[in-house]
C-alpha cells in the first residue's frame, strides 16, 4: 500500500492519508474545501470545485485521473446544494466515455459549520 497526500492540497486534519493506493485500487478520504491558506469559500459551487480539485490531485499523485474513477461519493449539508454540487460533478465527468457511479447524501454537518460539501472517490488502475 502507498499513502497519497499531495503537497498542493491542505494537510489531513489528523493521523490519516488523503488517499491510499493498494494494487490497482485507489481510495480517497473525503475532501473538504479548505485552501492551503486556511480559507473556506462561502459558495457551494466553489467548495465543490475545491473538493474535486483535491480528489483529482490525489489521483494524479498516483498517475490516475477522472477517467479511472469508479465512484464519487458526496455529502452536502443542505438540500438546495444538491443541484450546484451535481453541476460541478457533471463538469468533471463531462468528457468521460464512461461516467462514474455516484452517491449523494444530505448530512447534518461536518467538523466546521462553514463546510457545505465533502467528496471522496474510488478509482481503479486499468492495464
Amino acid at each position: 500500500m502507498k499513502s497519497l497526500s499531495p503537497d498542493r492540497i491542505s494537510a489531513p486534519f489528523g493521523n490519516y492519508s488523503h488517499g491510499i493506493a493498494a494494487g490497482p485500487v485507489l481510495v480517497t478520504s473525503g475532501q473538504l474545501a479548505l485552501g492551503a491558506d486556511g480559507a473556506i469559500p462561502e459558495d457551494i459551487t466553489e467548495q465543490s470545485r475545491m473538493c474535486f480539485d483535491a480528489v483529482l490531485a490525489i489521483l494524479a499523485e498516483d498517475g490516475l485521473d477522472a477517467s479511472d474513477v469508479l465512484r464519487f461519493s458526496a455529502f452536502v449539508t443542505r438540500r438546495e446544494d444538491m443541484k450546484p454540487y451535481m453541476a460541478v460533478r457533471d463538469e468533471v465527468c463531462a468528457g468521460l466515455a464512461v461516467k462514474p457511479a455516484s452517491t449523494l447524501m444530505i448530512v447534518s454537518g461536518f467538523t466546521r459549520p462553514e463546510f457545505l460539501v465533502e467528496v471522496e472517490a474510488i478509482a481503479l488502475r486499468r492495464g
